[in-house]
Order: C-alpha cells, then sequence, then structure tokens
C-alpha cells in the first residue's frame, strides 16, 4: 500500500536523519526497516481508535444509567453509534482484531484520551444528525464511519498521543491516514466479513508492497554507495558556487537521483528527474526545483555518455509499476 514516492520520501528521511558515508550503511539499513515496519502500527492504529470508541461509548452510557438521577436521556440512551454496522464490522474482523492485540494496547493506555475525543464528538453536528435517523441502514452508517475516520484524523490530541509513541509519525501522520481513509472507503457488507484480510501498510506476505520496499531499499543503498561519486558531479557543474553552500538537501536529493538513474534500469529518466523536482518542492527551498531539475538534466546527459544509465525491458515502468 505505501507509494514509491512515499517510500522515496522516507529514504530521504533516513538520508537527512544519518548523513551518513559508507561505513554507517548497515546501521542505516537497519533503521529504514524498523520504521517501515513500524507504518503498519500507525495505520492499525489510526483505525483501532474507532473501534476503542466503540467500547468508550458503551462504558459512557451505561455509567449514565447508574447516576443518582439519571436524565431521561441517560436512562434510555440512543444505541445507534454502538451499533453501527460498519465499526461492529471492523471490530469483529479476526486480523484487525489480532494486529489491536499487538499494537492496541496504546488506546487502552490512552483510554482517557479516547473518552475526551467521544465526549467532544457528541456535541457536534456530524454525531447529532447520525442520531437523529433510524438504525438500520448499512451505506449511511459506513459514510458516517468514514466521516468520523477524518475526523479523528484532525484531533490534534489523538495526533499528538500516537507522534509520541515515533519520533517519525508526526511526518508519516496525514499520509497513512489518506491511505486508511482510501482503504475504508472500499469495505462493503459483501467484501469485508470478519474473515477478510486486513490490509496492512507493509505487508511482506504481499509481493507488489515487497517489491516497492525492495525498490527503496536498493535506492537507500546506492544513495549511500555513491553519494562520494554523487557529490564529485554534482561539484564539476557549479561554476561560480562553492558546494558548500548548496543546501543539504538538494544534495541528498541530486545524490538519490544518481543512485537511482544509474541503479533502476526499469525506470524512465523523466520519472525519475521529474519525482525528484516535486520532493525538492515539498522538502527544499523554493529555488530548489529549479536548481535540481536544471543540474539532473545535465547529469543525466554526463551519466548516460559514461554508459551508467541503461534502461531495458519490454516497457519501461512508470511510477505505478507499468509500461510507460
Amino acid at each position: 500500500m505505501l507509494s514509491r514516492h512515499f517510500l522515496r520520501c522516507k529514504v530521504l528521511q533516513e538520508l537527512y536523519a544519518a548523513q551518513v558515508d559508507e561505513l554507517d550503511a548497515i546501521s542505516t539499513m537497519r533503521d529504514f526497516d524498523y520504521n517501515i515496519a513500524k507504518l503498519s502500527e500507525l495505520g492499525v492504529l489510526q483505525v483501532g481508535v474507532m473501534v476503542k470508541m466503540l467500547d468508550v461509548a458503551a462504558k459512557v452510557m451505561a455509567e449514565g444509567k447508574k447516576k443518582f438521577r439519571p436524565s431521561d436521556e441517560e436512562k434510555k440512551p440512543n444505541l445507534k453509534f454502538t451499533h453501527n454496522q460498519f465499526l461492529v464490522q471492523l471490530a469483529d474482523n479476526f486480523e484487525l482484531k489480532q494486529h489491536l492485540s499487538q499494537w492496541g494496547s496504546c488506546w487502552d493506555t490512552h483510554e482517557d484520551v479516547v473518552r475526551e475525543v467521544f465526549l467532544e464528538l457528541r456535541h457536534t453536528k456530524l454525531y447529532g444528525d447520525y442520531l437523529s435517523t433510524p438504525e438500520g441502514n448499512y451505506d449511511e452508517d459506513k459514510d458516517f464511519a468514514i466521516n468520523l475516520f477524518r475526523y479523528l484524523m484532525n484531533r490534534d490530541i489523538l495526533v499528538t498521543t500516537l507522534s509520541e509513541r515515533s519520533l517519525l509519525w508526526e511526518d508519516d501522520f496525514d499520509q497513512i491516514a489518506q491511505y486508511n481513509f482510501m482503504m475504508l472507503k472500499t469495505l462493503t457488507q459483501d467484501n469485508f466479513n470478519e474473515a477478510s484480510h486486513w490490509p496492512i501498510m507493509y505487508d511482506t506476505k504481499r509481493d507488489k508492497s515487497e517489491m516497492d520496499v525492495d525498490f527503496a531499499r536498493q535506492l537507500l543503498r546506492a544513495s549511500i554507495e555513491l553519494r562520494q561519486e554523487s557529490d564529485e558531479l554534482v561539484r564539476q557543474r557549479l561554476h561560480g558556487w562553492e558546494f558548500e553552500r548548496v543546501a543539504l538537501m538538494d544534495i541528498l536529493l541530486i545524490n538519490m537521483a544518481v543512485a537511482e538513474l544509474t541503479t533502476c534500469p526499469s525506470i524512465p529518466e523523466k520519472v525519475t528527474v521529474d519525482e525528484y523536482v516535486e520532493l525538492s518542492k515539498e522538502f527544499s527551498t523554493d529555488r530548489s526545483k529549479l536548481f535540481i531539475n536544471g543540474l539532473l538534466d545535465k547529469l543525466v546527459l554526463v551519466l548516460r555518455s559514461k554508459g551508467r544509465i541503461q534502461k531495458s525491458g519490454r516497457g519501461l515502468l512508470n511510477e505505478f509499476g507499468e509500461e510507460a
């Protein structure tokens, strides 16, 4: 489920954090594998907060009934939320339950946070409108659950609670939430049940997932091994400009681009150049995209003339693994 664009971002983060030479390659590769594996945990916990909220809602309603002087609403609470068919489907899925038994103690530990968010939710228009209609409509239950997920992923207290578990999760949070949002929309009453496979972020049992992460590992390793060569290519083409004055992020992006151009024969040159120009817009300065685009155009010609770029295959692959 992890796109190659996102994986390139993760490689860039590793290179920036480590600023390594070849001697540090083993530890850097180990850190990369650990951080990629942790993304599955983040993805499960993002969905898991909705499952935990069902439990919290039931407890809040039970507590209301036990008050010395409960209100009419507390005596007979509206159970539509706790009976939401889509959320119950999630809670009953065997694989998701297994993943939550491994990682979901986060929400047991922070049940007070989930309770606080649920109590806030009860005062929203989203919740009020949902409770105002009768139970039993699966499509309505799913629409509410999807909107609930969006609501929860925008609650700072939940983002902070999860981000405290990993230094990189704050940067990864929105991307993983977007993946989960799109995945949840594909689940239906017909294609999802308690025995269905739960799609985690990085699944070593899925060929496409493993292939894309292998691409990222290869890119990271090549970026480390080719760093000195890449730096020298840049130095030779900085007319009237000192290498040390170039932004570190730009150097790392060019380093990665050179590694990809020379070690990934199935990815077209244009895809690589365009990708690192886009990454420069996300991670570097306003002027970086022009600098990187111009320099990479020159480096492609140099590397091609030296025979360092060899593209092969029946059809070169685009970003999505399809023939370009």
